[in-house]
């Protein structure tokens, strides 16, 4: 289920939940509609609320820590791939091959992780399918053997002198680096929300708003006061979410500093 559907499945639930409780109202004793009954469920929906806004809050602040931690390894990642592509040439031409397979692996990262973008221009760089969700596509088997292939044509060097010699050490060294860190972009796609903790906290969402159902008056205001709070906790709900998933959803990481990258490749 996608971050959107996500949200409008929240939205839908929250006056489902309403409209049962409007629903069960009429059907009440009037004992259980006194002023003493309405003012111990109002006292239950005030600190259901509270803990509910407490755990939106902090579940908003761990998304967004999340995203910003992702969004900088991007950068980390598009920094080394530039520092590898220019310790390489600086090696010569004996690593050419290599460079072109990275700048390879650049262009096809770009297109598979970002596909709503337009692709790097070119025919030189493979096409990684469309895959159902982003780490699936960062974890391609494809790009992760052209890296690991580039290391391996690195690590087979025969430097004449020195100075080459601590050139093809310092792109080793880079590409366990690189690799390393293509690695953690991987686990940080899956997202952190624990997922049961998530049904419970719409379960108190529901909770809430049953209670907005057997106490609010039957008039066009409150209706639409109810509809407005469901729209603005499932749209919290898709933040979180969407903040949570770096590479899926609305809110996604930008992918300048790899297309900068690319860039730096090609001249």
């Amino acid at each position: 289920m996608t971050e959107i559907q996500s949200a409008v499945l929240v939205f839908v639930l929250l006056l489902a939940s309403t409209g049962i409780g409007a629903i069960v109202r009429p059907l009440l004793p009037e004992e259980h509609k006194a002023q003493e009954t309405v003012q111990l469920v109002q006292l239950l929906v005030g600190m259901l609320v509270t803990f509910a806004a407490l755990v939106l809050g902090l579940l908003t602040a761990s998304a967004k820590t999340v995203f910003d931690t992702t969004d900088n390894d991007v950068r980390s990642y598009a920094a080394a791939i530039i520092e590898l592509d220019h310790t390489m040439r600086d090696y010569g031409p004996e690593l050419d091959r290599t460079r072109a397979m990275l700048r390879a692996y650049t262009a096809a990262a770009i297109a598979s992780t970002w596909p709503a973008e337009p692709p790097p221009p070119g025919d030189y760089y493979p096409k990684i399918p469309p895959m159902p969700h982003a780490n699936g596509k960062l974890a391609d088997r494809g790009l992760g053997e052209m890296l690991d292939r580039g290391q391996r044509q690195v690590r087979l060097l025969e430097p004449a002198d020195a100075y080459h010699r601590k050139l093809a050490d310092d792109s080793a060294t880079r590409f366990e680096q690189l690799i390393a860190l293509r690695w953690k972009l991987i686990e940080e796609a899956h997202g952190t929300i624990s997922y049961p903790f998530d049904r419970i906290l719409v379960g108190w969402l529901l909770i809430i708003f049953l209670c907005f159902g057997l106490i609010a008056p039957r008039n066009a205001l409150s209706l639409v006061t109810i509809m407005l709070g469901a729209l603005s906790i499932a749209s919290a709900v898709l933040v979180i979410l969407d903040l949570d998933t770096p590479f899926t959803g609305p809110i996604m990481i930008h992918s300048e500093p790899m297309r900068e990258a690319l860039v730096y490749q090609s001249r």
